[in-house]
């Protein structure tokens, strides 16, 4: 998802944390890796072939890892705003730029080709209110019951603009302050469930996954004391990630932990593991690769899904099935997804997003 864009007197050292950038391409990748093994198993019954999906992470967790990402950024991004004036527009302002113009393009393309192919609507035709809080934000209801916008994947942004919302509140506080405020706020709202059934979009926003951009914001807030962490620590925090992930402690079972801790966890783990180091100022090729990737990520995960139901059909309609199988659908997901990201980015997000910064920079300069 969206990473943050860093004020310009904190940009280098924003800029420097290139392991946060890789760790958000691995998350996006993960993502990917869920969704197209669905596909593959469609793919796999229409061709007659075994498939069985892989179990060796709970792929789906790519999305805490971007929550705690996001919690650890907003505070780190956002050091010159703390306490100042109309910190909260500035913030607010940059978030909108950042988020919107992709999402709602990819919003108004799926709908556009909602209207074209209905049939790829799963759960019917969005009523218009569902149109209108998708674009908003705003939680709303399906016709099929489930709680999502038209665009299904923006369920995250849903939490994430919410999460933007209450921090920027927060800004004209502290730092410190502002993240116990902000924590409490939504600590208090996740354990008012179990006194208050709220309405929509309340009930929504007080899901107890919120918490795990508080994991994220107390990440920031270690890494302000000044502690960095050498590569065995940094090591050690990797690898019990990823173990206790492939253990799997949110699984839907009766002894499962909630998931801001059994993933949420885990996640907060490797973005201390990426930010508690020392700058890499040359880093090894393949890293730069990844680097590219993170920038991309925003548009990899929102864009994921187009690639991956064209390259269904191809599969099914060319030899390519029969030849490669599932799992070489998979993997041709993972490189057509990442190319059209990659593709997406640089020539699209990226110009965009500079063009209406310097719009904001150029308005604020000019205002009283």
């Amino acid at each position: 998802m969206a990473d943050a864009a860093a004020p310009n007197a904190d940009r280098r050292s924003a800029d420097r944390l290139l392991a946060v950038q890789v760790l958000r391409a691995l998350a996006a990748l993960m993502v990917v890796v869920h969704h197209a093994q669905y596909d593959a198993g469609a793919l796999a019954g229409r061709l007659g072939l075994a498939f069985a999906p892989s179990h060796l992470l709970p792929w789906l967790s790519g999305v805490d890892i971007f929550f705690v990402i996001s919690g650890f950024v907003m505070v780190h991004a956002s050091r010159p705003l703390f306490g100042a004036a109309r910190a909260w527009s500035i913030f607010l302002s940059r978030r909108i730029v950042r988020i919107v113009p992709l999402y709602w393009g990819v919003t108004t393309l799926y709908i556009g080709v909602a209207i074209v192919l209905p049939q790829v609507l799963n759960s019917g035709w969005p009523s218009l209110w569902q149109i209108v809080a998708s674009y908003l934000f705003i939680p709303a209801m399906r016709a099929d019951g489930a709680v999502q916008p038209v665009y299904s994947l923006g369920w995250t942004l849903n939490f994430e603009m919410f999460f933007y919302l209450v921090f920027a509140v927060a800004l004209a506080l502290p730092r410190r302050h502002a993240v116990l405020a902000v924590s409490l706020g939504l600590a208090l709202l996740v354990a008012s469930r179990a006194l208050v059934v709220w309405p929509l979009p309340v009930a929504y926003w007080s899901d107890p996954i919120v918490l795990e951009f508080v994991l994220g914001m107390g990440v920031a807030m270690i890494r302000e004391t000044g502690l960095r962490l050498g590569g065995v620590a940094r090591a050690a925090l990797v690898i019990g990630g990823f173990i206790l992930l492939h253990l799997d402690l949110s699984a839907a079972d009766g002894t499962a932990l909630p998931q801001f801790i059994g993933y949420g966890g885990p996640a907060a783990m490797l973005v201390a593991a990426a930010v508690l180091g020392r700058p890499n100022q040359r880093p090894p090729a393949v890293e730069r690769a990844l680097v590219a990737m993170g920038d991309a990520s925003y548009a990899l995960y929102l864009l994921h899904p187009f690639a991956i139901r064209a390259l269904r059909e191809v599969f099914a309609r060319s030899p390519l099935g029969g030849w490669l199988g599932p799992w070489g659908f998979v993997a041709a997901c993972l490189v057509a997804a990442s190319l059209l990201a990659l593709a997406v980015y640089q020539w699209l997000e990226r110009p965009l997003h500079q063009f209406l910064r310097a719009r904001l920079t150029s308005r604020r300069s000019a205002g009283p």
